[in-house]
């Protein structure tokens, strides 16, 4: 091993650990790190906790895993005595300070050295605070003669300043181990914040980021590196595994990179469709489902969660059930079995009308003398509930549940009824989004796609007006403004934690602001009992937000 004294080969390994997989992280560090030394790479630099998985929450509470992931970094540490690459790898570290956020340098046959995060993350999906306890601010890792920064993801974000001590201490690269989830609009956020520590040091910066899903976070990738003097080293892909070589060289103006991957990234809806998917994927493969169920009513959240369903694991491991009642429409029975006959999916029909009779004479005593109504109507989606359900347990599919953002704010869904579910790809997606990328899916086949090309989703269901079929001639709208104010709303009490007075001096009728805050708030309840789902906004129900279900206030009440 000789000194880098002008040259360094890095692979940045963009990978998709899996959480408490000790055994097979290390795998996937030593693949890894084969395949860069196949390339003739110096260092390879994985990412945040990879050990571990990333976030692993409490799990790094428990001693016995900790000592595993320390286990695992030494075994691989060892490996290092071959003279191939050393390895940057983010590990928990307990010492006598306590429990870090860490990574350890492995090189020459032993760990190096550690160096600790900083800045621990207390907002929004982080809770570090919790669990690890900040590390002392870090001076440079000398690696084979390179003097290295490694400031560790929030280190780069905060105001304590990491990167401005790593430069004024002699640093000469930068390199940013990060678990960086996706929202909509993140790439950009990562680069402006990126750029602002090259304008405050001068320096190369390097940011290496995960991939994958894990619960209702999906990490993207989209790893890259800006020069010292502001331009774009290299961009790697989005949502894509891989172990990129890079190769830079020292000049009369710092370190440049003369070989590095460009990617050409997605567009914004692209990007959502591609985050939503992969949380559905992993979610299933990392949980061990074999396959999914869900019910496809001839709407268009199904129809899309479907597509979705397809793209992520193909047509042979969807299983679409229509289960009309009385009041389902024959045009969302065609357009349900156009819609699976599309996708290839197996399709199959399961009339409820026994199933709904059957509690209604159970239940004819106890309502003797009331109206028929909403319990009546909700009945109708329990009872299919049950249905999807016993599927589930009986042929080992996990039910994909299927209701939008809009509909999760405002409580228009049904607890134990379409509610049901392991997980849910539009969460967090709005229906006007939801319109929106049906319709995006209909003229692109995403890269990586395991479905087909063409229209997937008949556009009649994206032209016709929703509707639960509960009822009657039901209609969305009867019970909820058009879907264009109404996410116009929620996004602003939602997304913006926005007042009343705000929404209704830009126009909005005050009383249909004020209905729909107080739909948002006694909904908690029910969102508290929801399925997961890929966060794709800056502010999802559950990990971001979370208000309480006992509840008074109301802005302007």
């Amino acid at each position: 091993m000789q000194n880098l004294t002008d040259r360094l080969t890095l692979a940045v390994a963009q990978l998709n650990p899996v959480v408490g997989d000790v055994a097979g992280n290390l795998e996937r560090a030593r693949a890894a790190r084969a395949e860069a030394a196949s390339q003739g790479a110096d260092l390879v630099l994985f990412t945040e906790l990879f050990i571990a998985g990333y976030p692993p929450e409490d799990l790094v509470l428990k001693p016995a895993f900790v000592d595993a992931c320390r286990e695992a970094v030494e075994s691989l540490a060892r490996e290092t005595a071959d003279g191939g690459p050393g390895v940057i790898i983010g590990c928990p570290l307990r010492d006598e300070e306590g429990l870090h956020n860490a990574v350890a340098v492995l090189d020459g046959g032993r760990i190096q050295t550690w160096r600790s995060k900083v800045d621990l993350p207390n907002y929004g999906e982080f809770d570090e605070k919790r669990v690890f306890q900040a590390g002392p601010m870090p001076g440079p890792v000398n690696f084979r003669g390179l003097r290295l920064g490694i400031p560790v993801c929030e280190d780069i974000w905060g105001e304590l300043g990491v990167c401005e001590t790593l430069a004024e201490s002699g640093a000469e690269l930068l390199l940013v181990p990060n678990g960086s989830p996706f929202y909509r609009g993140k790439l950009d956020v990562r680069h402006q914040v990126v750029l602002r520590q090259v304008i405050e040091t001068d320096l190369p910066v390097i940011y290496a980021n995960a991939v994958g899903g894990q619960d209702d976070l999906v990490f993207d990738g989209a790893s890259f590196a800006f020069h010292g003097d502001r331009s774009l080293a290299f961009q790697l892909p989005e949502f894509d595994e891989g172990v990129f070589v890079t190769r830079w060289q020292k000049t009369g103006e710092g370190w440049i990179c003369e070989d590095g991957p460009v990617a050409a990234l997605p567009d914004a809806d692209e990007a959502i469709w591609q985050a939503c998917v992969l949380g559905l994927r992993d979610y299933v493969d990392k949980n061990g489902f074999r396959s999914v169920v869900l019910g496809l009513s001839g709407g268009i959240d199904s129809a899309i969660v479907a597509a979705m369903a397809v793209d992520a694991l193909g047509a042979a491991r969807v299983h679409c059930v229509m289960l009309p009642y009385r009041y389902t429409a024959e045009t969302s029975l065609e357009d349900a079995e156009a819609c699976a006959r599309a996708l290839g999916v197996r399709y199959d029909v399961v009339p409820i009308v026994d199933a709904v009779e059957g509690f209604g004479h159970a239940l004819a005593p106890l309502f003797a003398g009331t109206e028929p109504g909403v319990t009546e109507e909700n009945i109708q989606s329990r009872a299919r509930g049950v249905i999807l359900m016993a599927i589930s347990n009986k042929f080992g599919a996990m039910v994909v549940t299927t209701g939008n953002k809009s509909e999760m704010s405002v409580g228009y869904a049904t607890l134990y009824g379409d509610m049901n579910g392991g997980f849910n790809p539009i969460k967090d997606l709005y229906k006007t989004e939801v319109f929106r990328l049906a319709r995006w899916r209909n003229a692109h086949r995403p890269t990586g796609s395991l479905g087909p090309d063409g229209v997937v989703i008949p556009e009649r269901i994206i032209d016709k007006p929703p509707s639960a079929e509960l009822r009657e001639g039901q209609k969305d709208e009867d019970s909820l403004p058009p879907y264009e104010v109404l996410d116009a709303i929620l996004e602003h009490l939602v997304e913006h934690d926005g007042g009343v007075d705000e929404l209704v001096a830009r126009g909005f009728d005050a009383d249909t602001v004020r209905h729909i805050e107080r739909l948002l708030y006694i909904a908690e309840y029910k969102r508290r009992q929801s399925a997961p789902g890929t966060k794709v906004t800056r502010k999802n129900f559950g990990r971001d937000r979370r208000y309480p279900i006992t509840n008074r206030f109301r802005h302007g009440a």
